[in-house]
């Protein structure tokens, strides 16, 4: 019978980076993918019309720029390059030209007017650290950091709502949105404390790396973990659904890159009571609503800068952006949402054919929603973009159920890996002091369920694996 030191359930990159990381460290290792292509959230498709690209999930990833485990593989030698658009985002206004958080930080800082030394002094700080912020976002809290007084700095900031950091720190309604646009990435209500980590580091990334995106779709990305992986020696198997341990081969070691749900399901035999009503109780949160476009000619942006960043934040003020996620928390579907809108074609030719264009975007909606917001996005969209709907030439919506089924770990749509409110802001998938083992010394979980959360970074993957590798694969 064949045996493995390790099997991996799962090939987003989580997965791989976890597979990666034991083939580097010369153990035997397969991963197991249950549909026909790997990449998880990370894949690319042509979901409209033939020549046009789309990614499935993930689209932009400043995350992946600065995972450690990312930087410390050569993928480029894999075939993965990056875009780096001149402006990160732009957030598009009625009254008054779009905030636009342009790459360089004194250029950002400059066009925001009388916000213009507020933005330079709050960001200057994070921009400069960004490596020491990075190292806090992106490892399990429960540990003693390298820079304490960073650590201790960051958790006093980041600790208010981000709607009480954008009405102190910002005067100008392009600084309060563009703040507010960042810190709706947590998708919970911006009155929340701690949301304000979210404006801060994504706002810090921008003059640190910028929001790059790789060439030819998220699928890029996983096509060049996998290249990486199997250089190495590892193995990936599709078309294989684990539904119990039984379709697992022999192996010393199992690490899952899949939700809590999943891995009670699979392994639940194998696990403490406690240990699975614990995992139970995970807290799944609220979902996308996804709309992808094939189009005519690039949007028709009223103010041009807003084609200067593949990012587009569409929700108007803050007090808008405030109220229309503190609805989808209440179950409710705002009138006018929040949109996060990517247009990759206007820096990437590889995405659409010659002369044509591409729109990703999605809104938040409650887990498992079923009503439609199709019209709601592209009526967000025309609002900033008069015209828009004149270039469509075909679209593709996806409901929080369709991407469900494409990716089981986005349950009820839920593209983060399960809610960040409360304690899992901090704990995921329970409190313990590791947060990839389980009480079962062969069983490990790494996905975005786990320390450090969403986005593609693989840091999950890559803290099982290590775990692991110091414990049973020993």
């Amino acid at each position: 019978m064949e045996r493995f030191d390790a099997v991996v359930v799962g090939a987003g990159p989580n997965g791989l980076a976890a597979a990666i990381t034991l083939a580097e460290a010369g153990r035997s290792v397969v991963v197991l993918e249950a549909n026909e292509t790997i990449g998880g959230g990370a894949r690319t498709a042509e979901l409209t019309l033939p020549g046009f690209r789309h990614d499935l999930a993930s689209a932009i990833h400043p995350m992946g720029v600065a995972s450690p485990f990312f930087r410390a593989q050569p993928l480029e030698e894999h075939g993965l390059q990056w875009v780096n658009p001149p402006a990160a985002v732009a957030h598009p206004l009625d009254d008054g030209p779009a905030g636009v958080a342009w790459n360089d930080l004194e250029d950002a800082a400059s066009r925001l007017g009388s916000d213009a030394q507020a933005y330079r002094r709050y960001y200057s700080t994070w921009v400069d650290r960004f490596d020491a912020l990075t190292d806090l976002s992106l490892n399990p809290l429960l540990r003693i950091p390298p820079n304490p007084l960073v650590a201790a700095r960051f958790g006093a900031t980041a600790a208010l709502p981000a709607a009480t950091t954008a009405r102190r720190v910002f005067d100008t309604d392009a600084g309060q949105a563009l703040f507010a646009g960042h810190a709706a990435h947590a998708i919970l209500p911006l009155t929340n404390p701690f949301t304000s980590a979210f404006g801060l580091l994504l706002g810090a990334s921008v003059h640190a790396i910028g929001w790059p995106f790789p060439e030819g779709g998220a699928q890029a990305i996983s096509d060049a973990l996998a290249s990486r992986l199997r250089s190495l020696g590892g193995e990936i198997r599709t078309g294989v659904p684990v539904r119990s341990m039984s379709d697992i081969p022999e192996s010393t070691a199992v690490v899952f890159a899949l939700t809590p749900r999943q891995v009670v399901d699979i392994a639940g035999d194998e696990l403490p009571d406690k240990y699975r009503s614990s995992l139970r109780g995970f807290s799944y949160g609220a979902a996308a609503w996804k709309v992808d476009w094939a189009l005519s000619e690039p949007i028709p942006w009223a103010d041009p800068d807003v084609a200067s960043a593949a990012t587009v934040h569409l929700g108007g003020t803050l007090d808008e952006i405030v109220a229309a996620e503190a609805e989808v928390a209440a179950g409710k579907n705002p009138d006018n949402p929040f949109v996060l809108l990517a247009q990759h074609s206007l820096f990437d030719t590889t995405r659409a054919p010659d002369g044509k264009h591409t729109a990703w975007a999605y809104c938040h909606v409650p887990n498992g929603s079923t009503v439609d917001r199709t019209a709601a996005i592209e009526a967000q969209i025309e609002r900033f973009a008069p015209g828009f709907r004149d270039v469509i030439l075909e679209r593709h919506v996806s409901s929080p159920a369709a991407l469900e089924a494409q990716n089981m770990n986005l349950v009820g749509g839920d593209v983060g890996g399960g809610s960040f409110a409360g304690m899992q802001l901090f704990f995921r998938p329970r409190i313990q002091m590791n947060p990839w083992t389980t009480p079962n010394p062969r069983l490990f979980i790494g996905s975005a369920s786990t320390a450090p959360g969403s986005a593609v970074h693989g840091m999950a993957g890559y803290g099982a694996a290590s775990r692991a590798l110091s414990t049973t694969l020993k």
